[in-house]
């Protein structure tokens, strides 16, 4: 059974992480002390569900955790220094520390160690969040101990519930674009500059047609702008929606 470890202090680890060309040993105390701390460790890296869901997420919501007090946001997996450096580079996450427990001290001395042999992973952690004040763990979000790989409350949107039930959400917005078009480098100036950040679908990759823009939007003609799953429309439109 998976403990809660709420009220004690952090464990006291040494991470080996490589910045540049350099090792770079990164202490517990480094991490957390004197810092308002949000840590979410994840199974692997380039997982699924990690890649897809639970580190996207965070990431979009990084702004709002900051604006709640929160200093740092820690992703934490049993790999090693170059494969967490590799998915950082690969994901975009430029709000997320990237840190290693390659050897697993960490996540064995927080009861979070467990045996994923079954899939060829070995020993890795198991999914949870927690909220660390000062090197003290505040609060902790793990996942139940069920076969698989349950993703239920480690989630950033469960962790922002409990820091502020009243802090608003950033706005979801994707674009749908094509290569050369104008219209389109209109609409994403207009939301990078009024501070929204978006989601592109390309015509052209992926399988993405205009078939597929015509049945999403009901539209043949690029670009088209949603948010929060509501169809704002052209980049005309989308002009006339920041300033309404």
């Amino acid at each position: 059974m998976l403990q809660t470890k709420e009220g004690q202090s952090v464990p006291q680890v040494v991470f080996h992480t490589r910045q540049g060309n350099d090792w770079v040993d990164v202490t517990s105390d480094q991490l957390f002390k004197g810092k308002t701390v949000i840590l979410f460790a994840l199974p692997g890296a380039f997982t699924p569900t990690c890649s897809s869901t639970h580190l996207p997420r965070y990431n979009e919501l990084a702004p709002i955790f900051a604006d709640n007090g929160v200093d740092d946001i820690i992703c934490l997996s049993v790999n090693d220094t170059f494969v967490m450096n590799a998915w950082a580079e690969d994901q975009k996450a430029e709000n997320i520390t990237f840190i290693p427990d390659g050897n697993g001290e960490f996540s064995e001395a927080m009861g979070m160690l467990v045996d994923k042999s079954d899939i060829g992973f070995g020993k890795r952690s198991w999914r949870y969040s927690m909220l660390v004040k000062d090197g003290v763990i505040e609060k902790m979000f793990i996942e139940p101990d069920l076969p698989g790989d349950p993703f239920q409350v480690s989630d950033g949107d469960t962790m922002l519930e409990y820091i502020n039930p009243q802090a608003e959400q950033p706005k979801r917005v994707t674009i749908i674009s094509k290569p050369g078009c104008g219209h389109c480098t209109r609409a994403k100036k207009v939301l990078a500059d009024n501070g929204y950040k978006y989601e592109e679908i390309v015509l052209g990759t992926n399988g993405v047609s205009f078939s597929s823009l015509q049945a999403v939007s009901g539209r043949g003609t690029t670009p088209q702008i949603f948010v929060d799953g509501k169809l704002i429309g052209s980049a005309d439109e989308l002009e006339e929606w920041v300033t309404s």
